[in-house]
């Protein structure tokens, strides 16, 4: 299978959301992955999030026992933490070293899961059964979204889940009213993908895989949609 390298521009946007997790918002998002007192706009991103991981979570087996996850872009870890619970040998991986730090931290004792600061491409890596990879991509445009799907089933012998932010009006619109928070209630700029496209992108790179299940979370200014490829 001929492997789509990642552009210039998913390298830049890669290295921006780095520094916005690492210098700007660390403590933010600490605080955001917890169980602490958040403004408003925060609390519906949490309950979002917390909905969407339980989504992508009852996706996977209940039984994950000798079976290989790799947690693209694993934040604050809570959905890696969960997938070793279940028996799965866990890598969880994010460019941003504060946020695996937190994972690390937060990991209770006797959960095995191996913590990296780093690519999520990285071949490295090695094979896996499972990818998980929420709200990871949704920073990115649907082409470099789909080189990063296409290169990750390359890998992958059971599932690849994957979460984007779907182009409704809504939420376009929820975004520019977004702009007049404050910034420290701002996330970085998403990308908006218009599912059709992002299915037939899907489709025409990775011809022998199937589109799974779906599934939309709207949470306040939380709105992320997940998509389940099963590669051949």
């Amino acid at each position: 299978m001929a492997i789509s390298l990642p552009s210039a521009a998913y390298d830049a946007r890669r290295g921006s959301l780095q520094t916005y997790f690492d210098r700007t918002a660390a403590q933010a998002w600490e605080q955001l992955t917890s169980d602490a007192p958040v403004s408003g706009v925060r609390a519906t991103v949490r309950a979002g999030r917390n909905r969407m991981r339980d989504t992508l979570l009852s996706w996977l087996p209940a039984d994950m026992t000798g079976l290989r996850l790799l947690d693209a872009g694993c934040g604050t870890g809570a959905l890696a933490v969960e997938a070793a619970r279940r028996g799965a040998e866990v890598v969880a991986i994010d460019v941003a070293g504060s946020l695996v730090q937190v994972a690390r931290d937060r990991a209770p004792a006797g959960v095995a899961v191996e913590w990296r600061v780093g690519d999520m491409l990285d071949p490295a890596l090695g094979r896996f059964d499972h990818v998980v990879a929420m709200d990871s991509l949704i920073h990115y445009r649907a082409f470099d979204i789909v080189d990063v799907i296409q290169a990750l089933a390359d890998r992958t012998a059971g599932s690849l889940l994957f979460t984007f932010a779907p182009s409704t009006r809504p939420l376009v619109l929820m975004h520019a009213v977004g702009k007049l928070f404050p910034r420290s209630d701002r996330a970085p700029a998403i990308e908006p993908v218009r599912e059709r496209l992002l299915r037939t992108l899907v489709s025409a790179a990775l011809p022998k895989a199937r589109i799974g299940r779906g599934a939309r979370v709207a949470s306040g200014f939380y709105v992320s949609q997940a998509m389940e490829v099963l590669p051949a």
